[in-house]
């Protein structure tokens, strides 16, 4: 008989840390992981360039005005009106939009139909799937050949999209809304990079194509990029917005999750599904034990866990059960050098944070076990 799992008021996510490489509205995604009990990371691995410092939007704003494009493609709602604001603050918000006013508006969504009608304009069309392939279909079956298209961008890139049209004999004018550059503060991606190759996040969350990009990019600046790849692709979790944003990583072989609707909402509800599947329940000395990214659950309790601790707990719970010598823990410890007495203070210490000290065994002169429980010996010993 198993002790009944007391009740406890952590979230989901409690235990996991998750790390954030937005720039925009990281701080809404960031809370929405902590109100669910997640340990949040966040790095930006971008930064956007100021629209009112914008030398490139200038100019096609400007291109724009002297010459009307046939279509006007808007991407993002934020996008969209941070566009007008600009042109606003150059003196040209009214010149921008006369000139939108005789042109055929297709909206990619709802939030920018009513970003485009805020600004006194009328869309002529919008799919209902928010896809930029539906806009894509309807465009070329219509024909633009000898059109010029203007296409509103907004850092994330759209495989095919301006290639399509080009293909099809249109004259394309990209608008580059909200460009993206490297982050002028590199540390704490480099801390998001060392959390990942050393295995101490659960999951890394990527809101952008450009984002995913940059990261992999100083991965690879800093020698790092194997061990990155390899952490994401069987222990730390790549979680995406939607298919756009993974393709930086599936273009580097790694598999992705991605929720049904691409909105922070449900991509953090996806990790509140993912990240506990992830983790598999061990019967250890009449208990039972989950061990999660920072902490582990003992029969529904919540225990924090040191970094060191976690290591050794991980170790032993590679082969539940069986013995782990204490030369082969230390190899575990980060810096212990080769003091076996550091193994012995970090397990006083993991026993202590469990709450229940029977959970591992010493075994004399042979070094520590997971005590699980003699019934579940087939099951887990080749784990």
């Amino acid at each position: 008989m198993y002790d009944e799992p007391q009740r406890t008021d952590h979230g989901p996510l409690a235990g996991f840390t998750v790390g954030v490489t937005a720039a925009r509205r990281a701080d809404e995604l960031g809370a929405l992981l902590q109100r669910r009990g997640a340990a949040v990371l966040h790095a930006p691995a971008l930064r956007i360039v100021p629209l009112a410092d914008d030398s490139e939007l200038l100019a096609a704003t400007k291109e724009i005005i002297q010459q009307a494009p046939d279509i006007a493609v808007a991407t993002t709602a934020i996008g969209f009106r941070g566009w007008v604001a600009a042109a606003d603050g150059w003196g040209l918000g009214e010149d921008l939009l006369a000139r939108l006013r005789g042109v055929r508006i297709l909206a990619r969504g709802p939030k920018v139909k009513g970003a485009i009608r805020a600004a006194g304009l009328t869309e002529e069309w919008s799919p209902a799937s928010e896809s930029m392939a539906e806009v894509l279909d309807r465009l070329l079956e219509e024909g633009v050949d000898g059109l010029r298209v203007a296409v509103q961008l907004h850092g994330e890139p759209l495989p095919g999209f301006v290639e399509a049209l080009r293909a099809g004999g249109a004259e394309v004018v990209g608008v580059p809304v909200y460009r993206w550059l490297p982050p002028e503060d590199l540390g704490p991606v480099d801390r998001l990079l060392d959390a990942t190759v050393a295995r101490t996040l659960d999951a890394v969350t990527f809101t952008s194509a450009p984002a995913a990009a940059s990261l992999l990019s100083r991965a690879e600046h800093r020698g790092l990029l194997d061990e990155v790849l390899t952490a994401l692709r069987h222990d730390v979790l790549p979680a995406c917005v939607g298919p756009v944003t993974a393709l930086p990583l599936q273009a580097r072989g790694l598999d992705t999750v991605q929720p049904d609707r691409f909105r922070l909402g449900p991509l953090v509800q996806l990790l509140c599904q993912e990240l506990p599947a992830r983790v598999r329940s061990l019967p250890v000395a009449g208990h039972r034990l989950e061990i999660r990214g920072h902490a582990a659950l003992v029969d529904g309790d919540l225990r924090p866990v040191p970094p060191a601790g976690m290591s050794l707990l991980r170790a032993l719970a590679r082969r539940p059960g069986w013995v782990v010598s204490r030369a082969d823990l230390l190899r575990t410890l980060p810096g212990a050098g080769r003091d076996e007495h550091a193994v012995e203070t970090a397990m006083a210490r993991l026993r202590n944070a469990l709450g229940t000290p029977r959970l591992i065994q010493t075994v004399v002169k042979r070094g520590y076990r997971l005590a699980l429980d003699p019934h579940a010996d087939a099951k887990y010993a080749d784990a």
